[in-house]
């Protein structure tokens, strides 16, 4: 099969999501510049570089009552900063109750039962239970094709790494399974991990 994305694929749902898998999950907290505060899930998510280390994630929808599409970008193109905070299996039900299209007013870490933390270098709280969190402060918010497309970028400024999640100097995803998105309403966990060499080492 092949198909035009601008003629339509003619499936009863779109499989662009099913295709680009498995996609890590940026769980982005933010804080507005009124105080409130938002937690959403975004499969659009990953690291970009290393020196500096930098993130990126995309929306791709919006909200009316927003100046800038979703909350989580509103607040980022307010404030500057925001946090990504790593999913694990075990938080899948919380994040996607995250996961609504809420009024601003709500706040995503009481609405699922989330403790929070205040982050160390940007003003903004964190997944206090998250295997990992990238605190961050914002570098470019681009804009992409079609209506509500925007890209976020930023400069990690602080990392969070829970404990147990560290084995023998190595932070060990095998301690807390990632949950990594896929297409439609599916999911994925992972439960199994190999190594390769590159050519030459």
């Amino acid at each position: 099969m092949f198909y035009r994305p601008e003629d339509g694929h003619g499936l009863p749902h779109n499989p662009f999501n099913a295709i680009v898998t498995p996609r890590p999950i940026g769980w982005i907290s933010t804080r507005g510049r009124d105080g409130r505060e938002n937690l959403a899930p975004y499969s659009f998510f990953n690291a970009v570089a290393y020196t500096p280390p930098q993130v990126m994630f995309a929306t791709t929808s919006r909200k009316e009552d927003r100046h800038m599409g979703k909350d989580s970008l509103a607040n980022i193109d307010e404030t500057g900063v925001f946090c990504v905070n790593i999913v694990e299996y075990a938080m899948r039900d919380a994040m996607n109750l995250t996961s609504g299209a809420y009024d601003r007013d709500v706040d995503e870490f009481e609405l699922a039962g989330i403790a929070r933390a205040e982050c160390e270098t940007v003003a903004c709280s964190r997944v206090a239970g998250a295997p990992a969190n990238l605190e961050c402060r914002l570098t470019q918010i681009v804009k992409l094709e079609g209506a509500d497309n925007h890209l976020v970028l930023g400069e990690v400024t602080g990392v969070h790494m829970r404990d147990d999640c560290l084995r023998e100097g190595r932070f060990d995803v095998t301690t807390f399974q990632p949950l990594a998105r896929l297409g439609y309403r599916d999911y994925a966990r992972v439960t199994e991990v190999f190594s390769l060499n590159r050519p030459g080492e």
